[in-house]
C-alpha cells in the first residue's frame, strides 16, 4: 500500500507539472508537454485529467501540435462526453480553415469520436467538407460519413448524406469516387436490403474509368464493388472483363486476386466457344502463379485461393503443374497446400511426372508431409484410373522401406484402393499381412483388419490375425474395436465351422465387457442376425459395397460459388462462408456466381439469395406496390385465350383451378387459377370473371416480396374490356428476379390485382415443384461428397403412403426430380435423387422402395432445411398423382 501511495504522489506531481507546461506562453514547450502526454497515455497512463488542458491547445496553426491534440481527444471523448463538447467549436472552426490537410485532419477525427452527444453538432461541417473543393477533405469525408452511419444509422440517412455519397460516385477524382465506393459497401454490408450501391451500366463505366488512376486500395474497393454486379448480357460481361484484365499485372497481390474474383464471377456469362473465354482462361493463369513467388504467408493465401480456382475451372492452371512442386525450403503449412493442387491438377496427361515427384516426397524427413505425400499417391491411384498399377507398385516400393509411419499411411490408402478397384491388387495383400506388428496406429490398424476381414477367404491364417487383434480388445480406439467386430463376423460367414468360438468371444466383448453403446449396439445386431436369419446376416455384413468417389474433399457446388465470390478475403482462405465466421448480422449476405451462358436460368438478373431473408411487414409492402400497368420490356409470349387449365404440366396430371378471389370480396371480380411450368417457363393461369354490373378495364398485376423472387416477368395481359357476365383466360408468364423475403408458409404468394375499379388482394399457395429447374441433375461423385458435407441436423425424414408405381425414375424425371444412383440392398430399392431450385438451393434425397410394400421412405438432405417440407410435399403430389 505504501508503494502505491508513493507511485500516486509521483503521478499526481508529473500531472501537475504536465498542467504548468501545457498552459505555458512558449509554443514549443506546449508541443513537448503534449507530446509527453501522448506518450503516457500510449504506455497506458491515465492522463484524462489533464482533458480541459489539452483541448485548450487546440487553438493553434501548427498541424503537429493539432495532430497530437486530435489523437488524445480521439482517445478520451469516450469517458469525457461532457468535455469533449468544448471541442466541437474548433471543429467548426478547422473545417473552414484555408488548409486543406487541417480541414481533412477535422473531419477524420469527428468520425473517430463516437460520441452521441457530439455527432449532431457535426452535420454541418462535415456536409460542407463532402462538397469541399479540394478532393483529398472529399475523400476523408467520405469516409467519415461511413463512421457516422455506424454510430447514428438514422442521422445519416434524415441529413442526407447518403445522397450526397452517391453523387461522388460521379466525382472527378478516382481518389473520391473509391472512397465513396468503399463507404457505400460498409454501409450496405450492414443493411443488406437497402440497394444503397445501385449498380447500372453507367455507374460502372464510372467506376472502370477511375479504376486506372487511383490507388492499389482504392483499386480493391472498387474492385470489389464491381464483383456484386450482375451485368446483362455476355457482351457487357466481356467488355467489363477487357477493361479489368489489366489489373492482374498489379504488384499488390490483393489488387490481383480482387481482379481474378471480378473475372472469375464474370466469366461464367461467356460461351465457352468465345475466343475471348479460351484467351482470358489464358491470361489468368501467369498471375496466379507470380503470387507463388512471394513470401511464404502470401503464398499460402495465394494457393487457398487457387484451389477454389482449379475446383471451379481447372483449366486454368493445368498446364502449370510444376509450380506446385515443392520446394525444400517452403514451410509445412504451403507444402501441404502445394500437395493438395498437385492432386486435384494430376490427370492422365501429367501422372507420371506427379507420381515421380510424390515418391521424392515419401522420402522426406518431415513426418507430417511424408503422410500427406503417402496418401496424395493413393488419392492418384483413385482419381485417374490407367495409373493405378504404377500407384500401387510404388506404394509396395515404401511398405518396403520398413519406415513406420510409411508403412501405415499406405495401408491406409491401398484399403480405399481396394475399395475403388475389387478383385484387381489383392495380390499384395499378403505383404501388407508381413507387417502387421508393425502397426501402432488406430487408423492403420482399422484398415488392416478391414482387408483381412473383407478378403479372409484368400487369407489362410486370417483367423490367426485377427485372434491376435483380440488379445487387447479393450486397449484398442472405438474404431480399431469397431472394425475388429464386423471382421470377425465376416468371417466367421465365410469360414463357419472354423471360427464359431472367435465370433461368440468377440461378441461377448463387444456387449457384455464395452461401456461404449456403438459398439455395444453393432454387437447386438449381429448377435441377433446371426441367431435368427444367417440368410439375411450374410446379405447385410457381405453385401456388395458401393466404390468409393473419385474426389471425396471437393466443396459442395453451392458452397463454392459463394466462396468465389469471396476471392481476396478471409472466407477464401478458410473455405467457409462469412455466415461461418462473422458474428453479428454484419457480412453474412450470401454471393452466388451469375448463370452460365446458356444454362436454362441465363439472363435472369439479380438471382435471389440461397438463404431466405425473414418476413417483414407484409401488409406495408402490398399497399406500397405500383400497379400501374408495365409498359416497357417486351410483351410475354402470347397465349391462346382457349387453353386448357388442366392441361398436363409438371405434376403429370394437371393442377385443379381454385378460387383465389371471391366475388363477394372483390366487388364483382372473381379469378381462379392454378400453376404449371412449361418449356422452363413458370406461368401462372387465371381465369378472370365479371360478376359485377359493369364494364372492367384496365388490369394490372404485382406480388409482394416472397420467399422464391416470383413475380410477374410482364404485364397482365387482358387486351379487351372485360363485359358482366364474361369470363377471359389468361396465361401471366412468371421469373425469380423479384425482391425475396421469407413466407409463412414458404410457398404463400401474396397477390395485388388492379382494375379500373379498385385494387383487391389475396393470397396463393404455388406448388414448389414449379421452381425445380431443368439442370437439376448433380454429378454422382459432387453427389457423395455433398451428402457427406450437409451436416446430419438438416436431414429431414418423411412416409409416402399408398404409392403403387412401376416407374419411378421417369415419373420423377418428368418434373425435374433427377435420379443419380440406383441400388438393390435386401430387396429393398434405393434411389438416389437430386433437385435443383430456381434460387441455386440444392435438394438431395434418398427413396427407399421395398417390393410389395405401398409406403415409400424418403429422406432430404439441403443446406436450406426450411425448404424439405414443401419439397416432400411435391414429391408426395407427383408420387400420388
Amino acid at each position: 500500500n505504501e508503494w502505491m501511495f508513493l507511485f500516486s504522489l509521483v503521478c499526481s506531481g508529473e500531472i501537475f507539472e504536465l498542467k504548468a507546461e501545457l498552459n505555458s506562453d512558449k509554443k514549443e514547450k506546449k508541443k513537448e508537454a503534449v507530446k509527453k502526454v501522448i506518450a503516457s497515455m500510449t504506455v497506458g497512463k491515465d492522463v484524462s485529467a489533464l482533458f480541459p488542458d489539452v483541448v485548450n491547445c487546440m487553438q493553434t496553426d501548427n498541424l503537429e501540435l493539432k495532430k497530437l491534440v486530435y489523437l488524445y481527444l480521439m482517445n478520451y471523448a469516450k469517458s469525457q462526453p461532457d468535455m469533449a463538447i468544448m471541442a466541437v467549436n474548433t471543429f467548426v472552426k478547422d473545417c473552414e480553415d484555408p488548409n486543406p490537410l487541417i480541414r481533412a485532419l477535422a473531419v477524420r477525427t469527428m468520425g473517430c469520436i463516437r460520441v452521441d452527444k457530439i455527432t449532431e453538432y457535426l452535420c454541418e461541417p462535415l456536409r460542407k467538407c463532402l462538397k469541399d473543393e479540394d478532393p483529398y477533405v472529399r475523400k476523408t469525408a467520405a469516409v467519415c460519413v461511413a463512421k457516422l452511419h455506424d454510430i447514428n444509422a438514422q442521422l445519416v440517412e434524415d441529413q442526407g448524406f447518403l445522397d450526397t455519397l452517391k453523387d461522388l460516385i460521379s466525382d472527378s477524382n478516382p481518389m473520391v469516387v473509391a472512397n465513396a465506393v468503399a463507404a457505400l459497401s460498409e454501409i450496405a454490408e450492414s443493411h443488406p436490403n437497402s440497394n444503397l450501391l445501385d449498380l447500372n451500366p453507367q455507374t460502372i463505366n464510372k467506376l472502370l474509368t477511375a479504376l486506372n488512376e487511383c490507388t492499389e486500395w482504392g483499386q480493391i474497393f472498387i474492385l470489389d464493388c464491381l464483383a456484386n454486379y450482375t451485368p446483362r448480357d455476355d457482351r457487357e460481361s466481356q467488355s467489363i472483363c477487357e477493361r479489368v484484365t489489366p489489373r492482374l499485372s498489379h504488384a499488390n497481390s490483393a489488387v490481383v486476386l480482387s481482379a481474378v474474383k471480378v473475372l472469375m464471377k464474370f466469366m461464367e456469362m461467356l460461351p465457352k466457344d468465345l475466343d475471348y473465354y479460351g484467351t482470358l482462361l489464358k491470361k489468368l493463369a501467369p498471375p496466379l502463379v507470380t503470387l507463388l513467388s512471394a513470401e511464404p504467408e502470401l503464398q499460402y493465401v495465394a494457393l487457398r485461393n487457387i484451389n477454389l480456382i482449379v475446383q471451379r475451372r481447372p483449366e486454368i492452371m493445368k498446364h502449370e503443374m510444376k509450380v506446385f512442386f515443392v520446394k525444400y525450403n517452403d514451410p509445412i503449412y504451403v507444402k501441404l497446400e502445394k500437395l493438395d493442387i498437385m492432386i486435384r491438377l494430376a490427370s492422365q496427361a501429367n501422372i507420371a511426372q506427379v507420381l515421380a515427384e510424390l515418391k521424392e516426397y515419401a522420402t522426406e524427413v518431415d513426418v507430417d508431409f511424408v503422410r500427406k505425400a503417402v496418401r496424395a499417391i493413393g488419392r492418384c491411384a483413385i482419381k485417374v484410373e490407367q495409373s493405378a498399377e504404377r500407384c500401387v507398385s510404388t506404394l509396395l516400393d515404401l511398405i518396403q522401406t520398413k519406415v513406420n509411419y510409411v508403412v501405415q499411411e499406405a495401408i491406409v490408402v491401398i484399403k480405399d484402393i481396394f475399395r475403388k478397384y475389387p478383385n484387381k491388387y489383392e495380390s499384395v495383400i499378403a505383404t501388407l499381412c508381413e507387417n502387421l506388428d508393425s502397426l501402432d496406429e488406430p487408423e492403420a490398424r482399422a484398415a488392416m483388419i478391414w482387408i483381412v476381414g473383407e478378403y479372409a477367404e484368400r487369407i489362410d491364417n486370417a483367423d490367426e490375425l485377427l485372434e491376435s487383434f483380440l488379445e487387447g480388445f479393450h486397449d484398442e480406439s472405438t474404431q480399431v474395436q469397431l472394425q475388429l467386430l464386423t471382421a470377425i463376423v465376416k468371417l466367421f460367414l465365410k469360414k463357419p465351422t472354423e471360427t464359431q468360438e472367435l465370433v461368440q468371444q468377440v461378441l461377448s466383448l463387444a456387449t457384455q465387457d464395452s461401456d461404449n453403446p456403438d459398439l455395444r449396439d453393432r454387437g447386438y445386431i449381429y448377435w441377433r442376425l446371426l441367431s435368427t436369419d444367417p440368410v439375411a446376416a450374410k446379405e447385410v455384413v457381405l453385401a456388395e459395397k458401393p466404390l468409393i468417389s473419385e474426389e471425396t474433399d471437393l466443396i459442395e457446388p453451392t458452397l463454392l460459388e459463394e466462396l468465389i465470390c469471396h476471392i481476396g478475403t478471409l472466407a477464401s482462405v478458410y473455405h467457409k462462408p462469412p455466415s461461418a465466421f462473422v458474428e453479428g448480422s454484419r457480412g453474412v449476405q450470401h454471393k452466388r456466381l451469375p448463370c452460365s451462358a446458356g444454362s436454362s436460368t441465363a439472363g435472369v438478373s439479380d438471382a435471389p439469395p440461397a438463404v431466405i431473408p425473414s418476413q417483414g411487414d407484409l401488409l406495408g409492402d402490398l399497399l406500397n406496390l405500383d400497379l400501374t400497368p408495365t409498359t416497357t420490356g417486351p410483351p410475354p409470349p402470347a397465349v391462346s385465350t382457349g387453353m386448357q387449365l388442366g392441361a398436363m404440366d409438371l405434376l403429370g396430371g394437371g393442377l385443379d383451378s381454385l378460387v383465389w378471389l371471391q366475388a363477394m370480396k372483390a366487388k364483382g371480380l372473381e379469378i381462379s387459377g392454378t400453376f404449371a411450368r412449361r418449356a422452363g417457363v413458370i406461368q401462372m393461369e387465371m381465369t378472370l370473371t365479371n360478376k359485377a354490373m359493369s364494364v372492367m378495364t384496365d388490369f394490372a398485376i404485382q406480388f409482394n416480396r416472397n420467399s422464391f423472387g416470383l413475380s410477374p416477368a410482364g404485364p397482365l395481359q387482358v387486351l379487351t374490356p372485360l363485359s358482366p357476365n364474361q369470363s377471359i383466360e389468361v396465361a401471366l408468364p412468371l421469373n425469380t428476379s423479384g425482391p425475396v423475403m421469407k413466407m409463412d408458409p414458404l410457398n404463400n404468394l401474396q397477390v395485388a390485382v388492379k382494375n379500373n375499379i379498385d385494387v383487391f388482394y389475396f393470397s396463393c399457395q404455388y406448388p414448389i415443384s414449379m421452381l425445380f429447374v431443368e439442370d437439376g441433375k448433380m454429378e454422382r461423385q459432387i453427389f457423395l461428397a455433398t451428402w457427406k458435407d450437409i451436416p446430419n441436423e438438416n436431414e429431414s425424414q418423411f412416409q409416402i403412403k399408398d404409392c403403387h408405381l412401376n416407374a419411378v425414375s421417369n415419373k420423377l424425371q418428368g418434373s425435374n426430380i433427377f435420379t443419380i444412383a440406383k441400388r438393390t440392398v435386401d430387396g429393398q430399392d434405393m434411389l438416389y435423387l437430386s433437385v435443383k431450385l430456381t434460387n441455386g438451393i440444392w435438394v438431395l434425397a434418398e427413396l427407399r422402395i421395398q417390393a410389395g410394400n405401398p409406403n415409400y421412405t424418403i429422406s432430404l438432405k439441403c443446406r436450406a432445411p426450411e425448404v424439405s417440407q414443401c419439397v416432400f410435399q411435391s414429391y408426395e403430389a407427383v408420387l400420388k398423382n
